[in-house]
């Protein structure tokens, strides 16, 4: 002990204290937690931040655009907060859950993704489904919650559509062939046929987009995709000059051009959207304090028009705010799209970030009047589980996808 404490001191070193290495554990827990090849250290952690934040904001316009009618009725104004919360919650769960599978792993599982979509939209059709607005497109589950598969019908069409185009590229045939594209279209066929069956339009237009968007992405020869498109663009023509869609559908698509034409009917809900918007000034008339929230003028007003209840609130610098965080989703999706190490990770990530992009392209339009109504929410800020739960999925896949580059650099 003599000569140990002899050579320390010799050093220049004091002899060290019991216990004085007992307090470094915390900080050897924080510096193992962001080592290098660990999950926090990989994560894209502004991409997280601005979702929180996006969930955040939709969580308090949810419970503004839901307490009136509640009190007027005698019930808790919380409710809808309480199921947002929980949602979010669970989101998240999901989105931490994913965010741990690896790219190759995730290829692998695939087929039973798609298979248990397919099924699950098929179910929803027979009478185990529940019909709200016109449309048998959710489960109702104890508690008055809802799961709506269609919203997974996304996460599922990105994940085959992707592994059918990364397969043919590592099989070694370079540029994707007839083959691969036949395979993709047979895939997302039954999907998107599954979804305009119930029938949830807007869906099924984003289904459309993202696969097109995936297609042109893929590596396919130019004149593959013109001879595609020239196809796509007979089918809408033939299914317009045969009436396939309803007549209540086809009002929705044209009534945003001429609102006034019906204000009683198909332009009521155009009309009173852009009224909510613009009343709200610059800075909006305050959260809890919209008059025409109150008076539940905007139907559906925290799903679909959740965009309103910010317009009249929060005023043209909150929406703005929401527009600028949804951009910056985007924008970060479209960052891991190219630097994404192979074509499997690229067209996740550049399929997520179109499916954000025209939804709440969509979804702000119709409530200014630029698009018709479709019924989409806003990603991360509408009401609804299924709709939270897939958006967090898709984060989730993003994560992994960057994650994948960032261990690797």
């Amino acid at each position: 002990m003599l000569g140990r404490t002899t050579s320390y001191t010799a050093r220049g070193l004091t002899t060290p204290r019991p216990g004085v290495f007992a307090g470094r554990r915390p900080r050897s827990l924080l510096a193992r937690a962001f080592a290098r090849n660990s999950l926090l250290r990989h994560m894209d952690w502004l991409l997280i931040v601005v979702v929180l934040g996006l969930c955040a904001i939709g969580t308090l316009l949810v419970w503004s655009a839901t307490q009136p009618s509640l009190l007027a009725v005698g019930q808790d104004p919380r409710t809808y907060l309480k199921k947002q919360l929980l949602n979010v919650i669970i989101g998240l769960v999901l989105m931490a859950g994913v965010s741990l599978i690896d790219t190759r792993q995730l290829r692998s599982w695939v087929p039973f993704v798609y298979g248990a979509t397919v099924l699950t939209l098929v179910a929803v059709l027979t009478p185990a489904g529940s019909v709200v607005n016109g449309a048998r497109a959710w489960f109702s589950l104890p508690g008055g919650f809802q799961v709506e598969p269609n919203e997974f019908a996304k996460v599922a069409l990105v994940l085959v559509t992707a592994m059918v185009f990364s397969r043919a590229h590592a099989a070694g045939s370079g540029t994707p062939r007839v083959r691969s594209l036949l395979i993709a279209l047979a895939c997302a066929a039954p999907l998107i046929g599954l979804v305009v069956i119930e029938p949830a339009l807007g869906v099924a237009l984003v289904l459309v987009v993202v696969t097109a968007t995936m297609i042109v992405l893929s590596g396919l020869r130019l004149r593959v995709i013109a001879v595609l498109a020239a196809i796509v663009a007979v089918t809408i023509a033939a299914a317009g000059g045969l009436h396939l869609l309803k007549s209540y559908q086809l009002t929705r698509f044209t009534s945003f051009l001429h609102p006034s034409a019906d204000l009683a009917g198909a332009g009521y809900n155009a009309a009173q959207a852009k009224i909510a918007v613009g009343s709200g000034g610059m800075f909006g008339q305050g959260l809890f304090h919209g008059q025409l929230v109150a008076g539940n003028f905007v139907p559906s007003q925290q799903t679909d028009f959740i965009f309103t209840v910010a317009g009249e609130e929060l005023g043209f610098v909150g929406t703005i705010v929401i527009v600028f965080l949804l951009g910056v989703v985007i924008v970060r999706a479209l960052r891991i799209a190219t630097r994404a190490d192979d074509l499997f990770g690229l067209l996740v990530a550049s399929g997520i970030a179109m499916w954000f992009a025209f939804q709440s392209f969509v979804n702000i339009g119709m409530t200014i009047g630029i698009m018709p109504i479709t019924g989409l929410p806003l990603p991360f800020v509408s009401y609804g589980g299924s709709a939270v739960f897939a958006d967090m999925i898709a984060i989730g896949l993003l994560q992994s996808v960057h994650r994948r580059r960032t261990i690797f650099e």
